[in-house]
């Protein structure tokens, strides 16, 4: 299993160019950028370390069709890999923060996409699954470099013909960001890898089981079929500061963030817990707005089952249990774990360097 890294929205373009060249120099699969919209433009964040680097993979995480059409999505991923020289990636997701920021709400009604909301208003696209896998077709249309007269989607479509000058070999890669059983099996039929998001190694083998579902649905087999998976990693020198900075992000776990009782119970005692974390929500988003790591409402105790269970956290002690579950995690099927880094990159990637790499090699 290889190791990937996610750096922050708030990291500048210089400054992630140099987290990359030591990434490179460590033995780091692939960088991926945020994609968050206050902050710097995910795909031109990597554009000085395309320059600096020559073997490490780059890309976006995540980008939705519906804050950027697939054709520019396309555009900005073929310059990026033009300027890595075939080493540009991206993951398409059918949500995520520019999603909302840009007026997006995830509906569950029938109506045809997209439609507002008759009590907020909010636009709805229903539809994600097609989507993000008409994003993969366009995109894949693209990268083979032939003229295409156009693309007629269900929602997304080009009127006009687009042959891109690629010839860049050995990319770019497309993946899916996939969590859903009907997006993992979309996924593993029409993209290159799949990112799953905050699972622990329980939830691993029903989604390899969707996997394989779309694998088999494949009009070409997947030489080499990658799954990822996000995972927070907080660990520090000082585990006060490990904690504090796992506080104040808990609440963009995955089953935290969708108040999802089915991905918060195995981390807590019971419904009485899963309900109180779910009531208090609003209290996990303030630790994180006010960045004070302070959540209000939750005993200290759930508040730390929730840590341990759904990210690395702690001291360098810590450590060997992470490394025990990072080799589940391989042992289920991953072939990366994508660690998304917070406050100070740096310190975070030289702890990976030396404890997690070595080990995990």
């Amino acid at each position: 299993m290889d190791i990937d890294i996610i750096i922050a929205e708030d990291v500048n373009p210089s400054r992630l160019a140099e987290l990359a060249v030591e990434a490179e120099r460590m033995g780091i699969r692939a960088i991926w950028s945020s994609n968050y919209h206050q902050n710097w433009d995910a795909f031109l964040t990597l554009a000085p370390a395309a320059q600096a680097t020559s073997k490490i993979l780059l890309g976006p995480l995540a980008v939705s069709p519906w804050e950027m059409h697939p054709l520019k999505i396309t555009n900005s991923l073929l310059t990026l890999n033009e300027m890595a020289n075939g080493r540009a990636m991206v993951a398409i997701s059918g949500g995520g923060g520019v999603f909302g920021a840009c007026g997006w709400k995830i509906g569950k009604g029938t109506e045809s996409w997209p439609f507002k909301d008759e009590q907020t208003g909010a636009k709805n696209p229903e539809r994600r699954v097609r989507g993000v896998q008409e994003s993969i077709e366009l995109i894949a249309q693209a990268r083979t470099g032939k003229l295409v007269y156009s693309f007629d989607g269900e929602i997304f479509q080009v009127t006009r013909p687009f042959q891109m000058d690629y010839a860049k070999s050995g990319g770019p890669l497309i993946y899916g960001c996939c969590s859903g059983p009907m997006m993992v099996r979309m996924g593993a039929r029409m993209a290159d890898g799949i990112q799953v998001s905050d699972f622990i190694p329980d939830m691993l083998p029903g989604a390899m089981e969707n996997v394989r579902t779309g694998l088999a649905k494949r009009e070409q087999p997947a030489d080499d079929f990658r799954i990822g998976n996000f995972w927070a990693w907080h660990i520090k020198k000082d585990k006060d500061v490990s904690m504090y900075e796992a506080r104040r992000e808990l609440i963009w776990r995955g089953g935290i963030v969708a108040k999802a009782p089915h991905d918060i119970a195995p981390h807590v005692n019971g419904d009485d817990e899963v309900q109180l974390v779910i009531d208090n929500w609003d209290n996990f988003f303030k630790a994180f707005w006010t960045r004070s790591g302070k959540i209000d409402g939750v005993p200290e105790s759930i508040v730390n089952n929730l840590i341990a269970g759904m990210s690395s956290a702690g001291d360098e002690d810590d450590i060997d249990r992470e490394l025990e579950r990072f080799r589940a995690f391989a042992s289920s099927g991953l072939t990366e774990l994508s660690l998304r880094l917070f406050d100070d990159p740096m310190d975070g990637l030289q702890m990976l360097g030396k404890h997690v790499l070595p080990a995990l090699r």
